[in-house]
Parts: structure tokens; sequence; C-alpha cells
């Protein structure tokens, strides 16, 4: 059974900075598509950024030039580093990794706040 761990949610200082990282578990496939997507309070779940195993990413105009999704060595990891933080990030974070075969995989979140 395919599962995503998440680690690197917490607190930090408007400016400050966090890397959040996420692995699957339990695949015998590659993932062609890793991401993240966050849900803030009363909020919908939007799309945060996006990589590609041909190496293509994608981000949320929000998250541009702060934001940065790589993937890891190891199969399906998938990192976001995350600088110049605001409190408009505050959210849930989600890893999202997607097969085209198996479909859609979901972390199960974890929190960033960014508050003084």
């Amino acid at each position: 059974q395919v599962q995503l761990v998440e680690s690197g949610g917490g607190l930090v200082q408007p400016g400050g900075s966090l890397r959040l990282s996420c692995a699957a578990s339990g695949s015998s496939f590659s993932f062609a598509v890793m991401g993240w997507y966050r849900q803030a309070p009363g909020k919908q779940r939007e799309l945060v950024a996006t990589a590609t195993s041909s190496g293509s990413t994608n981000y949320a105009d929000s998250v541009k030039g702060r934001f940065t999704i790589s993937t890891g060595n190891a199969k399906n990891t998938v990192y976001l580093q995350m600088n110049s933080l605001k409190p408009e990030d505050t959210a849930v974070y989600y890893c999202n990794m997607f097969s085209s075969i198996r479909g859609h995989y979901w972390g199960q979140g974890t929190q960033v706040t960014v508050s003084s």
C-alpha cells in the first residue's frame, strides 16, 4: 500500500523559511507528477507547486520567487523550500503524487503557521 509521509512543517516568523519533505513508501512504480497543495481555514485546497519526472515545474502566482520545489535522488521524494514566508502562507500543506496508471495519492498534511 502506497503511503506519502510529510515532514518539516511548524511555526515560523514572517520572513522566515521552512523546508517541507515528502517521501512515498510502498510503491514499485515512479510517479509522473509530484507536488504540494495547501488549504487554509475556510478556503478550498489550492495548488502550490508541481514538478514532473521530466523536470518541469509549475508554481502558483502567489509563491513564485519565494518557493522552490525539487525532487530528491531517491525515488518518489519531493521537497518544498519556502522562503520569505508571509502570514497568508499559513495553511495545512499536502503532498500529492500522481501516476497515470494508479491515480492520485495524498499525504496526511503538515501544518505551516507564519506568525510573529
